[in-house]
């Protein structure tokens, strides 16, 4: 720390951290969660519990004089055998809304995973100081956005003048849950992955969802987004529901129904979107499991593939397009009776021809430039007058 500053300490505590369902107090920092404690005890699998500690929309947000922020974080680096190194999360800052610095934590905890044996083993690291400095003089609003897919525990926050929470921004509160492609994916940046874009460019407060590999319809989440304040509630689904082979269409369905009765208890006449998959062509029309290619590990590469059988779909196993279908029919028949329920195919997100211009990477997520096509489509889908996000959904 730079004993230069006179620095004001102030406790990470709900009044200035946004975005984040629940914030656990442990012995090395206040670790952000964006599923709340009663969900997080019936997660059955370790790839949910780590995706929905990765902080994706979570950001500390204040109003100060102050010229100078330092931030104490431990990150979780994760290391995959055999995968190529993955970058460090980024910690973007924002004054008044507007990029003014960037950080990163390049040591932490180490979490080393085995794809293939499915183990993991943890090491512990150090705490690393984020600094940002020569911000404005006078008053303003400062958010600190943390990485969409590196965990991070807040330690410390100093800052060279006294803050106090944000003011109120008046802006609708869009509470959005979805698979790793809504959790960021391969964005570059936490203001880079498409809710984030979407959010900004609809003027809304974002709560994002998105949990790599864990948009399953689990009912706990369900419970999460019933129990969620919100002004307008999307729910994007079923590229997670292929590329784990989790059920057949005869629980598909009954699910669907499920998952949106239980947002409906909590929200029975705010604006709910059901966004189906964008495309994603290794999955259209084979079922998963999806794994990852030896051929590419063995180069260095991660890259996808889809490993079940095309004609396994007429005994019930899904593919994209089934679950569009599916999708499509359950709105339409539960629209008669709920006018605020809205559908939108994701291929009018991200389809075809964007997928000749812009493939995907790993044949399962989308690159940073396609993260800003999808979210641009998406405020002009859903933002704009006339669509189920309009102001006149208010």
């Amino acid at each position: 720390m730079d004993t230069r500053n006179d620095w004001t300490t102030t406790p990470i505590s709900p009044g200035i951290v946004r975005g984040a369902l629940d914030l656990e107090h442990t012995e090395r920092g206040v670790l952000p969660h964006r599923l709340p404690a009663n969900a997080r005890a019936q997660i059955p699998d370790g790839q949910l519990a780590m995706a929905q500690s990765q902080p994706s929309g979570v950001r500390l947000v204040f109003r100060t004089r102050a010229t100078a922020v330092e931030l104490d974080v431990v990150a979780t680096k994760r290391v995959y055998l055999g995968a190529p190194p993955r970058p460090d999360g980024v910690y973007e800052l924002l004054v008044d809304g507007r990029p003014a610095g960037r950080a990163g934590a390049p040591d932490g905890d180490t979490l080393t995973i085995d794809m293939a044996s499915g183990t993991a083993q943890a090491r512990p690291g150090p705490v690393a100081t984020l600094r940002f400095t020569g911000l404005p003089e006078h008053e303003k609003d400062v958010e600190i956005w943390l990485p969409h897919d590196e965990a991070t525990r807040l330690v410390s926050l100093r800052t060279d003048a006294p803050l106090a929470p944000a003011r109120p921004t008046g802006r609708r509160v869009w509470l959005h849950h979805g698979s790793s492609i809504s959790q960021g994916s391969t964005a570059t940046a936490p203001t880079g992955t498409w809710p984030a874009l979407a959010a900004a460019l609809g003027g809304a407060e974002l709560i994002n969802l998105g949990f790599g590999g864990g948009a399953l319809l689990d009912p706990f989440t369900a419970r999460a987004l019933r129990d969620t304040p919100a002004d307008l509630i999307s729910v994007k689904t079923g590229i997670n529901l292929v590329n784990a082979d989790l059920m057949r269409l005869r629980a598909f369905g009954p699910a669907v129904h499920g998952f949106l009765d239980t947002i409906r208890e909590g929200h029975p006449t705010t604006p709910l979107l059901v966004v189906s998959p964008v495309l994603c062509p290794i999955h259209e029309h084979t079922p998963g499991p999806s794994a990852p290619d030896p051929s590419a590990l063995s180069e260095g590469r991660l890259r996808f593939t889809a490993t079940g059988n095309p004609a396994e779909t007429a005994a019930g196993k899904l593919t994209l397009t089934v679950i569009r279908d599916e999708l499509a029919r359950i709105v339409e028949q539960r629209a008669t009776t709920d006018p605020h329920l809205y559908y939108l195919d994701g291929l009018a997100l991200y389809g075809e021809s964007d997928h000749a211009e812009l493939p995907l990477p790993d044949a399962l997520h989308p690159d940073p430039a396609a993260h800003r096509r999808i979210a641009e489509r998406f405020a002009r889908l859903a933002f704009a007058p006339g669509g189920p996000f309009g102001t006149e959904a208010r």
